[in-house]
């Protein structure tokens, strides 16, 4: 109580040493005694003593208490925004043109600073009312502003907020604002707050939904994985039982390739990643079982280097290929033909090829189908735009599939043939 009235006295014994300072300049100069200054002055103190409560009133409804900091007209706040200088400065920029008020924004991104103006109080209508305006303009600060600037820092920044009057320094030993840049800086912190907050649960909803999406993506993953065809597994079988009764000893060695390639198939909860050697494996036990239906009408032939075959590779996406091959190339021609297997590394690149010399490209397979789709879509998930599958056609006849993938490291130089040790013999 004692701080609220030496504020408001010292606002007024500021007003009567004006008054004061004229009445003796007024008795110096040869001018009629007409201008009531006692009057005058009366008039400034009540408004004084009545914008001075109500100033109190509202700071103390602001701020919860009353002090030399709340009730300045000057208030100046720091505020750590946990973002970019970029994104700090457009969220700053965008609160102060939220705020109620605002009638001019100036922005500055290269120095990182915002300025503004804000309207406290509306003009007045009618003579009697522009009168009462008047005198309440000479203790009521009408106008306000806003300067924002940021500093940037490493991951976040500090902006330092100042609200005051549109005034100098000098003035607010008469003039009063109400609260109204309290209620600025104020409201400012609150909206910037506010801002952070929401662009940390936008943050963390996009990060739910990458990593539901990661989910997904490593479940779609392990279910096409998982997939062997079934039709495969019933027309071996079957062609397991009918060799049974005939010829046991090849029923024999088609079961087990069947039971080579089903280990090979069944999908790793600790693997997301196979290698070109596992998935070489696969596809060869799986040619092995067709060769064995399929007869002289299949041949195969495989190119891979042995230094290629520890590299990574997403699972499952060769046999695809090779199947595609099988199904829509060779097994519709009559007479069948040639499966070729290669492998070849440079510009830190692999490119994994299927090739065949069957039906080629025509009406119901035109290298758009699901199995290929899938590859697609492996590779774009697994990595991006670093990968790619392309299908072509083979010459003289056929189709020919290339995987392209990113080698992970870039594999070593290979040895020269004076400095090899010599193979052994047979």
């Amino acid at each position: 109580m004692s701080f609220g009235f030496f504020f408001i006295a010292r606002r007024v014994a500021a007003w009567a040493a004006v008054f004061i300072v004229l009445t003796i300049l007024w008795d110096e100069l040869p001018l009629p005694d007409v201008v009531p200054f006692f009057l005058l002055f009366l008039i400034a103190a009540i408004a004084v003593v009545s914008l001075g409560t109500s100033h109190l009133r509202r700071v103390r409804m602001i701020a919860g208490d009353v002090d030399a900091t709340t009730v300045a007209s000057r208030q100046r706040r720091q505020i750590e925004i946990p973002l970019d200088a970029d994104e700090a400065f457009a969220l700053l920029d965008a609160a102060i043109r939220d705020l109620p008020g605002v009638v001019h924004v100036d922005t500055a991104r290269d120095s990182l600073q915002v300025r503004a103006r804000v309207a406290t109080q509306k003009p007045a209508e009618g003579w009697v009312s522009r009168v009462l305006a008047f005198l309440d303009g000479l203790v009521r600060a009408s106008c306000g502003r806003i300067v924002a600037t940021l500093a940037p820092g490493d991951g976040s920044s500090r902006a330092t907020v100042l609200c005051e009057p549109d005034t100098d320094a000098w003035s607010d030993w008469f003039r009063i604002d109400d609260g109204s840049n309290l209620d600025n800086a104020e409201a400012l912190a609150r909206a910037i707050t506010r801002r952070v907050a929401e662009h940390r649960r936008r943050e963390q909803a996009a990060v739910r939904q990458t990593e539901t999406e990661k989910e997904l993506t490593v479940a779609k993953l392990s279910l096409l994985h998982a997939q062997v065809e079934p039709h495969f597994l019933y027309n071996t079988l079957a062609s397991a039982q009918v060799l049974t009764r005939h010829d046991p000893q090849r029923a024999d060695v088609m079961l087990g390739h069947l039971i080579d390639y089903l280990r090979r198939s069944l999908p790793r909860a600790d693997e997301s990643m196979s290698t070109l050697g596992a998935e070489l494996d696969r596809s060869t036990a799986y040619l092995e079982i067709l060769k064995l239906r399929m007869g002289p009408r299949l041949q195969v032939q495989v190119d891979v280097p042995a230094d290629l075959r520890g590299v990574a590779l997403p699972p499952m996406m060769l046999q695809t290929l090779v199947e595609n091959a099988i199904k829509h190339g060779l097994e519709p021609k009559p007479g069948g033909g040639t499966v070729w297997l290669l492998a070849r590394a440079s510009d830190h690149k692999l490119a994994v090829t299927v090739a065949d010399d069957g039906m080629g490209f025509n009406t119901q397979n035109s290298g758009t189908g699901i199995g290929l789709k899938n590859v697609r879509e492996r590779l774009r998930l697994t990595h991006g735009e670093a990968a790619h599958l392309a299908v072509v056609a083979n010459f003289p006849q056929g189709v020919a599939a290339t995987i392209t993938v990113p080698l992970d490291r870039p594999l070593p130089p290979p040895v020269p043939a004076a400095d090899a040790e010599e193979a052994p013999h047979a």
